[in-house]
């Protein structure tokens, strides 16, 4: 019975500990159109840099977990690159499930060279939202896949997470 009070001491002491936790959500870079200039400029193609290279901002996809925006570089007829400007984020889950996913939707991109890209198992709001977004940035540039392909994705409403067997 000695022991009592110490163990509880120690209970209550981690207890106080747990509650007192904040635990810091990983930040995932955002930007928005609103950001430095507006709206009708994100909208608009950038034009050719020196290189060649056409960049175009796609729409923002609102979603319940947040909006997807990508940025997308095309140069001699070539997706180059694709970043995620905004990717979904609204709670600690979604910004895990969006890092997670993005260089897999990003790398399926710049693979299949078009914006009918291959869904993340896990992620099926966050593939869709990244696929319309990078559509509409391809179409700001008028950039046709070389298969005819286009993203088709439309935004599944769904009850809880959409991360499938891991969420």
């Amino acid at each position: 019975m000695r022991r009592s009070p110490i163990v509880l001491t120690a209970t209550a002491a981690g207890l106080a500990a747990v509650l007192h936790f904040k635990a810091h959500e990983p930040a995932l870079p955002t930007a928005s159109a609103s950001a430095g200039q507006s709206p009708a400029a994100a909208a608009t193609p950038a034009p050719s840099n020196s290189a060649g290279a056409k960049v175009a901002t796609g729409d923002s996809i609102p979603t319940r977990y947040g909006n997807a925006q990508v940025r997308v570089t095309v140069s001699g007829g070539k997706i180059t690159k694709v970043e995620a400007l905004q990717l979904q984020g609204n709670d600690p889950k979604s910004v895990q499930i969006s890092s997670s996913a993005e260089p897999l939707l990003r790398q399926s991109a710049l693979t299949k060279q078009t914006a009918a890209i291959d869904a993340v198992s896990g992620a099926t709001i966050t593939s869709a939202s990244y696929e319309a977004s990078l559509q509409s940035a391809l179409d700001k540039l008028g950039f046709k896949a070389a298969d005819g392909s286009r993203g088709s994705s439309t935004i599944p409403d769904v009850e809880e997470h959409d991360h499938g067997p891991f969420g």
